[in-house]
């Protein structure tokens, strides 16, 4: 085989291409547009440009769940020419400025945990208890909200805890906005129940099977 059946078989990949504007349109759509700017017949280019519209519509039906799609489609073929594009479009062409835009930063006011092993969430619950006014309803969520927290406790310590110590924090956690009611008691814990960290488990079985096979490995040895 010569040199040159050797070069006429050489594979192109696709990082010793031009890179695509648009890559969920495809390479043909790349090369279509590529094609249309040549094409010196204003109106035949118009024709040709609402095909590929159409095509692209095709490619991505995803874009009908969009607001203005159709605009979000003519806006691509532009941004696809490289903003070098000549077609009576029915929507105003995009600025090159806006594909380097920034979003809009939505401001994130968050304050700092007070307790770590309680939560964001439970500060949360704590929150929306301290809103409420006093009454059964109330009261029954002071007890199903402390019982939770004795859990959360216990997963990240391993003392015990009273009910008094956790009654006591919810009063604390909501700056005193609480009062939980005398005689409150928690539910009571199965006696035989344990508390895990989240993905303690998985550790613990990832541990298990990386021993075995250093145990295997020493066999075959």
């Amino acid at each position: 085989m010569d040199t040159n059946e050797i070069d006429t078989c050489k594979l192109l990949y696709n990082t010793e291409r031009v890179k695509l504007y648009i890559p969920e349109y495809g390479r043909n759509v790349q090369k279509m547009v590529d094609y249309l700017k040549t094409i010196e017949d204003r109106q035949k280019r118009n024709e040709q440009a609402r095909a590929i519209v159409k095509v692209m519509e095709i490619i991505n039906p995803a874009v009908h769940l969009q607001d203005n799609y159709e605009q979000k489609l003519w806006d691509h073929l532009h941004i696809i020419s490289g903003f070098d594009l000549d077609v009576d479009s029915p929507y105003p062409a995009p600025a090159p400025e806006s594909l380097h835009e920034k979003p809009m930063s939505v401001p994130a006011v968050r304050r700092p945990v007070k307790v770590a092993h309680y939560g964001r969430n439970i500060e949360n619950f704590i929150d929306l208890i301290a809103g409420m006014e006093d009454g059964e309803q109330k009261t029954a969520m002071i007890r199903t909200l402390g019982t939770y927290m004795r859990q959360q406790y216990l997963i990240w310590n391993k003392d015990s805890v009273s009910d008094a110590t956790i009654l006591q924090d919810i009063e604390r956690l909501s700056d005193f906005k609480i009062k939980v009611p005398e005689g409150l008691q928690l539910s009571r814990l199965d006696a035989g129940a344990t508390y895990t960290r989240p993905g303690a488990q998985q550790q613990q079985k990832q541990g298990k099977r990386q021993k075995g096979n250093q145990k295997n490995r020493k066999q075959y040895k």
